[in-house]
């Protein structure tokens, strides 16, 4: 039988037996603890807003854990003491099972969304004006800074570089310690881009430097620019960016972006809780949308049914009731989840994982998660 319909029939069907078993009884829970960015974070104020609504009209008391890094939001998660993370991109990367997941402590994770919050801000790359960086083409041969220890701002950085056709050796390397750095760089000479949110301090420190600051575009009619970055990076989407330094919210710029926070939870939640939590966010939505910047983005137009995870079943089933989830989304699900199928059995079966270094795990996860992939027929995304 082809083994990637084996996979996704095997995991639909287990997706079935959860939703029946749960018979969405659960309802709305009497105490919750989410895991968010620190507290200074906008992720943060926008889970305890979002707690507020809950504690309102439910009587659920909502506890926020704040962690510093991806490890420190997604273990809560991982080891059942937090039953959903208002997290970041490292969701995605859980459920792929790279970067820090590729980890014998870790591995590919069996997440699903609830919900994502889809905001006016843009992701880019940041350039100094002085560098004349007009489009994306004209990053070749530029420096660029390289954050050691970050692979996931790398990877984007690829992931932009791609809209234009280019890749990390089409650019000069600049090794930073950081984020922070990342920018001082800039603005030291040193480097001539990075990547960033339009919202992040680091830029407006650029912006005020006598290099000045410019996004590059990513041009929301290039469909072929779009292919490829999407194909690099399947979490983005197009966005008008409205907020940042240097946005013109008269004439705004053409960038990507990917959803933050995204609000996930592990396949086994119940669903009939998950499904509650659902509801109220949508029907309560006016209740918090301007109690913590940024959550405008959680409304109900704004979520995408086709996006880069899988949904939980409890959230699919509002969603069907609320006239959002149709035959393509479901294909999109059946597939995605059949994904996640393929990649934990490539996991289980690497042979000799638990005595590995960590080095000789990542280097032995590699190719076997991607030979899995490609014979399923799915694109290993990061090769």
């Amino acid at each position: 039988m082809n083994f990637k319909k084996t996979a996704i029939i095997a995991a639909v069907a287990g997706a079935a037996v959860a939703i029946s078993s749960a018979a969405f009884a659960g309802g709305m829970p009497k105490k919750t603890a989410w895991t968010a960015y620190g507290t200074t974070s906008s992720g943060y104020a926008q889970a305890v807003a979002i707690g507020n609504m809950m504690k309102k009209h439910y009587g659920t008391n909502m506890r926020v854990i704040p962690g510093k890094n991806d490890i420190s939001r997604m273990a809560p998660l991982r080891d059942n003491k937090a039953g959903y993370c208002a997290c970041g991109v490292a969701a995605y990367f859980g459920q792929e099972g790279v970067f820090i997941f590729a980890d014998k402590k870790w591995g590919p994770q069996p997440i699903r969304l609830l919900m994502t919050n889809i905001g006016s801000f843009g992701l880019s790359l940041a350039t100094a004006k002085d560098a004349g960086v007009k489009t994306m083409a004209d990053m070749k041969g530029k420096r660029v800074s390289w954050v050691q220890g970050a692979p996931a701002l790398n990877w984007n950085v690829g992931a932009q570089l791609a809209f234009a056709g280019l890749t990390w050796d089409d650019v000069q390397k600049v090794k930073v310690s950081g984020f922070g750095a990342s920018f001082d760089a800039i603005i030291n000479g040193q480097s001539d881009a990075a990547f960033s949110s339009t919202v992040s301090p680091s830029p407006k420190k650029l912006a005020a430097s006598p290099r000045g600051l410019h996004w590059v575009p990513v041009p929301h009619d290039d469909a072929a620019g779009w292919k490829r970055m999407s194909a690099a990076a399947p979490v983005y989407g197009k966005v008008k960016a409205k907020i940042g330094s240097e946005i013109d919210k008269k004439n705004p710029p053409h960038l990507s972006n990917y959803p933050y926070p995204i609000l996930v939870a592990n396949e086994s939640w119940d669903a009939g809780e998950v499904y509650a939590i659902v509801k109220a966010m949508v029907e309560h939505y006016d209740d918090y949308k301007s109690a913590a910047k940024g959550a405008l983005g959680w409304k109900l137009d704004n979520q995408n049914m086709q996006w880069a995870m899988p949904y939980h079943a409890g959230a699919i089933k509002f969603f069907k009731e609320a006239g959002k989830w149709d035959a393509a989304a479901q294909k999109h699900q059946d597939m995605l989840v059949g994904r996640q199928a393929v990649i934990k059995k490539a996991w289980d079966a690497l042979a000799g994982k638990d005595s590995m270094s960590k080095d000789e795990l990542k280097a032995a996860w590699k190719p076997a998660r991607v030979a899995a992939l490609k014979a399923a027929g799915l694109d290993p995304i990061f090769k």
